[in-house]
């Protein structure tokens, strides 16, 4: 049977992250190891300033105290296999992870780690629009990972190495949903958006994190998070070579 290990970044007790594990466990052997708590937009960060240690809660599920998703497919691949699972599946994150966003997410990260050691990996986002995870909850996402997964299992991993899929679903009902769509990251527009605010005894303390989508409709014609709003699933391929090749000449030109 097929081995695969689960992680997020919203921590062990996820509703996302238990339906994830409990589909994916009608077709394969399941490892969950996810973070103690929440580690949404830790990026591709690793604990190397204090040990970290597992924390079973079930057969097969352990939490890694204060550890991000990259801590815990690292020390999950070191600690608990003997051999490489088949695949590694990030998710199911509270909230889409398209355009730049990727490069802040937890949950990207996790099958960042996983490629970086040479297994398939998959990150999975649901999007939400105010209530929309009460409304629809998983079940759509969870298909859809499925039918992927089985994909992957029947015709092989898609990818070259260190290369992942990001998948986006989104915030609709099954009936409402449209289809699934392969298309490149899109671009948002950034701000530096936070909410000041003081604590019992006056201290000015900062909340970072803005809750709206804020892009160029024009700009983002057929990319991640235009398709996503419009009711599809969409799947991008992810490389963690960041260089920018196109530019290499241009930079050797200027340097001069």
């Amino acid at each position: 049977m097929k081995e695969i290990l689960i992680t997020n970044d919203d921590g062990f007790e996820a509703l996302g992250l238990r339906e994830l594990a409990k589909a994916l466990k009608t077709i394969a052997n399941v490892t969950i190891v996810a973070p103690s708590s929440e580690k949404s937009a830790c990026a591709h960060s690793i604990t190397c300033t204090r040990p970290l240690r597992f924390i079973k809660i079930d057969d097969g599920f352990f939490k890694l105290d204060d550890a991000t998703p990259t801590d815990c497919v690292y020390l999950a691949l070191h600690a608990l296999y003997e051999k490489k699972p088949d695949l590694v599946v990030s998710g199911i994150n509270h909230g889409a992870n398209v355009c730049e966003d990727i490069t802040y997410s937890g949950t990207c990260a996790g099958a960042m780690e996983g490629v970086l050691q040479g297994i398939p990996s998959l990150a999975v986002s649901q999007y939400y629009d105010k209530d929309g995870i009460e409304k629809y909850g998983f079940d759509l996402a969870c298909e859809i990972t499925l039918d992927i997964v089985k994909n992957i299992f029947k015709k092989d991993y898609p990818l070259p190495k260190k290369q992942f899929l990001n998948l986006n679903i989104p915030s609709v009902s099954k009936k409402d949903y449209k289809g699934l769509k392969i298309a490149p990251a899109g671009e948002k527009i950034y701000s530096t958006s936070a909410q000041l605010n003081r604590d019992p005894r006056g201290i000015e303390r900062y909340w970072i994190g803005a809750d709206f989508m804020d892009f160029d409709i024009n700009q983002n014609t057929n990319t991640d998070i235009s398709i996503v709003m419009d009711g599809y699933a969409c799947i991008t391929p992810i490389k963690l070579n960041l260089t920018s090749f196109e530019e290499l000449k241009n930079i050797s030109q200027w340097i001069k």
